[in-house]
């Protein structure tokens, strides 16, 4: 059986009681929500399940926002925590948690300032380009292109800014990296393994070795065997009965020459 979707073993249990309660609706537990998510941020764990609650209860509340002529407290709509929690969800691919976190953003958000046909809201672009950019990062995963997804980060000042907040960011991404590859080889080349990884020489060493548990021989890095990498052979057996099979033989007859 699987895990369930909103399984958290380090969920606080006033976090679970608002989650199980009306007060999960209710705006007032905004802040709460974003201090959880600074938590999860600081202490490398993470509750998807409470962070599309306060992406879902922040979408509300923006709705009401362009339809009320007056503002409500500041506090209820951090673009900081938009962007941690879609940081958050980037260390747990190829999982959906990040297209599940999209999905629940205003449509102006997701919509490239220069395809947008209405001028968004003060403060909408800033987190406009975050998302993109995110998204980019999210596609990159998602396709396997690792060692784009390296350069890609180290490209632009604005990435190291929006995952700054999250502790172990780096480390996170390369353990799934690493997790995704040993479902499917038994060696890879350490020169390949080093661009999809985004390290060399010794701290390349000390991760495959240390965190993977993998061996480094030469120019080759060995995966050790698991119930996912193991080649199995497959045996096919098809099931005909004999009516089936006179039946064919009786159409050939009976078909003229």
């Amino acid at each position: 059986m699987g895990v369930p979707f909103d399984f958290a073993p380090e969920r606080p249990e006033h976090i679970d009681a608002i989650l199980n309660g009306l007060d999960r609706y209710n705006p007032e537990t905004t802040q709460v929500f974003q201090d959880y998510v600074t938590e999860q941020c600081e202490t490398k764990t993470y509750d998807c399940y409470a962070n599309l609650a306060l992406l879902k209860l922040r979408n509300a509340v923006l709705t009401v926002m362009r339809l009320c002529s007056y503002q409500f407290n500041p506090h209820l709509t951090k673009d900081e925590t938009i962007t941690n929690i879609l940081v958050k969800s980037l260390t747990v691919f190829p999982s959906p948690d990040f297209s599940l976190a999209l999905h629940l953003l205003p449509p102006h958000i997701l919509t490239p300032a220069s395809a947008s046909s209405a001028l968004p809201a003060a403060g909408d672009a800033p987190l406009s380009e975050a998302v993109q950019k995110l998204n980019v990062l999210n596609n990159l995963l998602a396709q396997a292109s690792y060692a784009a997804f390296w350069s890609t980060l180290d490209s632009d000042d604005l990435y190291a800014d929006l995952i700054a907040d999250v502790a172990g960011f780096e480390e996170l991404i390369r353990i799934r990296i690493a997790l995704t590859i040993s479902q499917s080889v038994r060696e890879i080349e350490r020169a390949v393994l080093e661009s999809w990884l985004g390290l060399q020489g010794e701290t390349f060493d000390k991760f495959v070795n240390g965190v993977c548990g993998w061996e480094i021989e030469g120019t080759v890095v060995k995966v050790p065997l698991n119930k996912e990498n193991e080649a199995k052979g497959t045996i096919v057996r098809e099931n005909v009965k004999m009516e089936q099979f006179s039946r064919v033989i009786r159409r050939a007859y009976e078909q003229p020459a």
